[in-house]
C-alpha cells in the first residue's frame, strides 16, 4: 500500500516532505525538478524556470569574482523548491511553517552539497544576486519594476532561455564543476 503522507522524486525516492532527510535529496531529482517548476507561478511571457534562475544566479556570482562555494550556494539556494514547490514571497511570508520546512531543506541541501553550514555573509551575497535576478527577470519577462536600488546583472538574461531538458543538464554540469565531483 502506498504512503499518502510520501512524495516520490524522478528517481524514485520516496519520503514524508515535512521530514527531510540527506539521505533523500539527489542532486539529479532538484536538476530535473527546478527545470520543470516555473519562476514567478508562470506569470512571465515566456518559459523560465527555477533551474534557468539559479543557474545565472550562479554565474552572476562568477561574473562578480565570488568564490565557487559561493556560486554553489547560488546555484542551489531555491532547491528546497524541487520537493515542495515554489510559493511567492509575499504568501511565504504569511506562513511561517512553510518556511520553515523550506528552511529545514535547505539547510539538508547546504550540509551535503556545501560541506556545512553557510554564513551570513555568504547568505548576504547570494540574496544580493537572487534579489537583482528577480528584478531584472520581472523588467525583462513582465515589464515590471519590483524592487528599488538593485544592482546591475552581467547575465544577459535573453541567452538564457533555454530548453527544460539543456537547462536541467547546464545545472548539473555547472554542480558538478563548482562541487569538485
Amino acid at each position: 500500500m502506498v504512503d499518502k503522507n510520501c512524495i516520490s522524486t524522478i528517481s524514485h525516492i520516496r519520503f514524508d516532505p515535512t521530514q527531510p532527510k540527506s539521505e533523500d535529496i539527489e542532486i539529479t531529482d532538484i536538476a530535473h525538478a527546478l527545470s520543470l517548476l516555473t519562476r514567478a507561478n508562470g506569470h512571465f511571457s515566456v518559459f523560465f524556470s527555477v533551474a534557468r534562475h539559479s543557474i545565472n544566479c550562479a554565474l552572476e556570482a562568477r561574473n562578480r569574482g565570488y568564490s565557487k562555494r559561493v556560486q554553489l550556494l547560488c546555484l542551489l539556494h531555491d532547491a528546497a523548491e524541487a520537493y515542495i514547490g515554489d510559493m511567492t514571497r509575499p504568501l511565504k511570508m504569511k506562513i511561517p511553517y512553510f518556511s520553515q520546512i523550506e528552511g529545514k531543506y535547505q539547510d539538508i541541501i547546504f550540509s551535503k552539497y556545501l560541506d556545512g553550514g553557510v554564513t551570513d555573509g555568504e547568505k548576504q551575497l547570494a540574496r544580493d544576486i537572487d534579489d537583482a535576478m528577480l528584478y531584472h527577470e520581472f523588467l525583462k519577462f513582465n515589464g515590471e519594476k519590483l524592487l528599488e536600488g538593485v544592482s546591475r546583472i552581467s547575465v544577459d538574461l535573453d541567452k538564457s532561455i533555454k530548453s527544460e531538458t539543456e537547462t536541467r543538464e547546464e545545472f548539473l554540469s555547472l554542480f558538478y564543476e563548482l562541487a569538485g565531483r
